[in-house]
């Protein structure tokens, strides 16, 4: 069966921006090698316009960043979405039946997927089936945007916490 995993990186207010903060190179490698070992990822629709980024080659990137895209790629992507009539490469929509979906997806595979997105790490925490958290804790401060936690915050249990690279710690946490 399947693990679950929301992962985000995130101010220290609590806020996510993508736009404000970046991850440093051994946080990017750390994601690389995420990527690299996940079964795939869950997308909320605006994640997953945001990863589109990936689908296609920049010339200005790094080696990192083509790692990442390789790995990105070749991750099954499964998107939940109301309003997109396709998805891109290696993706497919989620269907009306978002909790359905979900666990079949845990039943149908081993290893870890990935839920990406604020709003429907919300769905899925309200549905009982995110089994790990994730916070990568930036050292920002934004004061406003979208919130890491969308809704309520669900009672965790600090499961472990380390640094990753200069600034960030990662703290892991599971439904209490």
């Amino acid at each position: 069966m399947a693990k679950l995993v929301f992962g985000m990186n995130v101010s220290l207010d609590g806020y996510v921006d993508h736009d404000r903060f970046a991850p440093d190179p051994t946080l990017f490698r750390h994601f690389i090698d995420e990527a690299e070992r996940q079964v795939g990822s869950i997308y909320g629709r605006k994640m997953y316009e945001i990863m589109r980024y990936w689908d296609e080659d920049h010339a200005d990137w790094e080696p990192e960043g083509a790692a990442f895209a390789a790995a990105w790629r070749k991750q099954t992507k499964w998107v939940v979405s109301r309003t997109l009539g396709s998805v891109g490469p290696n993706a497919r929509l989620v269907g009306d039946d978002l909790e359905s979906a979900v666990r079949r997806l845990k039943a149908e595979h081993d290893g870890e997927i990935e839920i990406a997105g604020p709003n429907l790490a919300r769905s899925l925490t309200d549905l009982g089936l995110i089994d790990e958290y994730r916070l990568y804790l930036h050292p920002v401060v934004l004061g406003h945007g979208t919130p890491c936690f969308a809704g309520p915050r669900p009672p965790l249990q600090l499961l472990s916490h380390d640094r990753i690279g200069e600034n960030v710690v990662r703290l892991a946490y599971v439904p209490a």
